[in-house]
């Protein structure tokens, strides 16, 4: 369009010029066209008047043959004195353009003749009004011309320039065509377009496309370069840089369950058996130092087997794929782990750091099927002892009771635990930040196999829910805590017992508990029973009997791990605890969230407006301590304030 314009302009520019050019030449000769008449005016009068004397002449006749003014504008006759004998005048006006070139040349002008005698004298200016028609008929015959001249040429151009640009178009639109045709077929983008068809559409045109198709490439590998940096950053755990459960799923089945080739290996899951422990005693920075330690410890072993993969599927559990690596040797993997596991365990002052369940692996197996087997396995590894590893065989799996195994194994372990009293108890204390507040020990448990070695708090509690028999355990650690104040003689101090909200909505754990606790009131008196605020708020009514109980005896309740749901204070004005202990999650970076520290504040203000005092667990330095005091909370809990020690 641009190069059209162009030539609209070139165009214009071009009779503008023929324009001025042809003027110049009508001008000229109009010029010499009056010059002549003016010659030949005078020559014929000269002739004419040199025959004849002033006596011969008849001035009448003379003036008749002139005044009509078609020969002569004006004609003046005078004698040899110079005296005027007639004079005829019948001035015309000239067109426009001949005016013009007339005061531009001055070529009219008056002309005389005088005869031989010198009697006769005469003064012309001969008339070119013809002339000047003609002038101007051939001045607008030039442009008229010309500008047709010009109009043709751009009307073709135009209709010539469209109609070669839509060839232009459907050439290049077919050579794009054929172009993703070719490399529909083929991978080899700039090796597709050379040949015949091409040519014969626009061999001109074939460069271009090679270098297009180099160009496209290039792009290609940038954009799935970009991709593939996107993919690994969605698919990467952020705490461990591991690849997570997305990343992990796709490995399977790319290389796994879809491979065309035969394979097979060992895959195990580690499942961090202190996690939560750690996130609620010590908070979510100690949590996540735990589990860095956990990854590197798993990578450092399965990195000296070929091809070895780890992914961080959750928040507590790793699996790691080892290729071609038989049950047998993955029996080594195991003991590498755990025993890797319990020097990590005694430096960092752990009851435990992880249990491995491993199960081996073949083409096509579906990956439901093999978690399901593999966490059968971490059931058992779980109910063993410390860092336990467990195989899971096909052998082990007879008449498809694999789901059931796991669970029977941990429930002989839990009945156990229960029978032969296997609890171990310890307490964090609560440092109070006034003089007038009433702080408190929280009373943990730790639960020991028969061999005496420590379980996973976690999942002992956690598969106790599961196999209903959390309320069992419940009784335990009560009975065993209130056993523990007696012998110890701690009558006079405050002791924090936790509850799970199951056992605290059940109407016969809540008979029990009273009966139990009236039997000591004097010890009643002295508890805090501490529920999870998730937990109460599954049952309101249940948890209001649960409290108006605990009350009635003398004891107290705290709600622990609060902020987590999304409770309203209406809440706390039904139930009456007596405490709350804000989760972890708020104490950790609290120095630098200010978000956080506005929340603590405000909840601390609604709290103290209804009579109860609010604790902040997980605090594990100086400046999270100091955060909390500003914030005018009652007490506050955590390593830093004091490790669990025995009762």
């Amino acid at each position: 369009m641009a190069g059209f314009k162009k030539l609209i302009f070139i165009q214009i520019i071009s009779w503008l010029l023929c324009v001025l050019v042809g003027s110049y030449f009508i001008s000229v000769s109009f010029d010499h066209a009056i010059s002549n008449t003016q010659k030949n005016a005078q020559s014929n009068i000269s002739k004419y008047i040199n025959k004849i004397s002033f006596s011969d002449l008849s001035a009448k006749d003379l003036e008749s043959s002139v005044a009509d003014g078609k020969t002569f504008s004006s004609f003046t006759l005078r004698d040899f004195q110079g005296a005027e004998v007639f004079s005829v005048n019948t001035p015309t006006d000239l067109p426009i353009f001949a005016s013009f070139i007339q005061s531009s040349f001055n070529s009219l002008r008056p002309q005389f003749a005088v005869n031989s005698a010198a009697d006769i004298k005469i003064e012309f200016t001969v008339n070119v009004q013809d002339l000047a028609e003609q002038l101007q008929a051939s001045f607008i015959t030039l442009i008229l011309v010309s500008l047709i001249l010009v109009i043709i040429p751009v009307l073709l151009m135009k209709s010539i320039f469209y109609r070669l640009n839509k060839n232009i178009s459907m050439t290049v639109a077919d050579l794009i065509d054929v172009y993703i045709e070719k490399n529909r077929a083929s991978k080899d983008l700039e090796t597709e377009l050379d040949d015949s068809k091409l040519k014969k559409l626009g061999k001109d045109l074939v460069p271009s496309f090679n270098r297009l198709s180099y160009f496209l490439k290039s792009k290609n590998e940038e954009i799935q370069n970009a991709a593939l940096s996107i993919k690994q950053e969605a698919y990467k755990d952020t705490v461990t840089e591991l690849g997570n459960r997305n990343m992990f799923v796709e490995y399977y089945e790319k290389n796994i369950e879809n491979n065309e080739q035969s394979t097979f290996g060992s895959l195990a899951m580690i499942r961090c058996s202190e996690l939560q422990v750690i996130n609620q005693s010590r908070g979510y920075q100690k949590g996540d130092e735990y589990v860095k330690g956990v990854a590197d410890l798993v990578k450092h072993i399965s990195g000296t087997y070929a091809g070895s993969q780890v992914f961080r599927i959750n928040s507590s559990d790793f699996v790691v794929i080892l290729p071609h690596v038989p049950l047998k040797e993955a029996e080594r993997f195991g003991d590498n782990l755990q025993s890797r596991f319990t020097q990590y365990q005694q430096n960092q002052e752990l009851s435990s750091v992880a249990n491995t369940g491993i199960v081996g692996y073949e083409k096509g197996k579906p990956l439901g099927e093999l978690l399901s087997i593999v966490d059968n396995a971490m059931s058992m590894a779980q109910s063993k002892q410390v860092n336990a590893w467990h195989v899971q065989r096909e052998t082990d799996l007879l008449n498809n009771v694999s789901a059931g195994f796991g669970n029977q194994n941990w429930r002989k372990v839990i009945n156990e635990v229960i029978e032969s009293k296997r609890v171990h108890l310890v307490m964090q204390n609560i440092m109070p930040l006034g003089k007038s507040i009433k702080a408190y020990a929280e009373i943990q448990v730790r639960f020991k196999t028969e061999d005496n070695q420590s379980l996973p708090t976690a999942s002992f509690l956690a598969m106790s829910e599961k196999l209903g028999l959390i309320i069992e355990i419940d009784k335990l650690i009560i009975d065993s805590s209130l056993e523990k104040v007696k012998s110890r003689n701690l009558s006079e101090k405050y002791f924090g017992l936790n509850v799970t909200a199951s056992s605290a909505h059940n109407d016969q754990f809540v008979i029990w508990l009273e009966r139990r606790l009236l039997k000591d009131t004097h010890i009643a008196s002295k508890l805090i029973f501490e529920v999870s605020e998730f937990g109460l708020q599954q049952n309101i009514k249940a948890s209001k009997r649960f409290i108006d109980m605990v009350h009635r005896v003398g004891a107290r309740v705290t709600v622990e791990r609060f902020g987590v749901g999304l409770t309203s204070f209406k809440f706390f004005r039904d139930l009456k605890p007596d405490f709350i202990k804000m989760d972890a999650s708020y104490t950790r970076g609290l120095e630098d969230d200010k978000n956080n520290q506005y929340f603590m504040r405000l909840m601390v203000d609604l709290a103290h407006r209804i009579g109860v005092s609010v604790f902040a667990e997980g605090v594990e330095s100086q400046e999270e301590k100091h955060i909390v005091e500003t914030l005018c909370l009652d007490g506050v809990q955590g390593y830093y304030i004091e490790k669990p020690k025995d009762i």
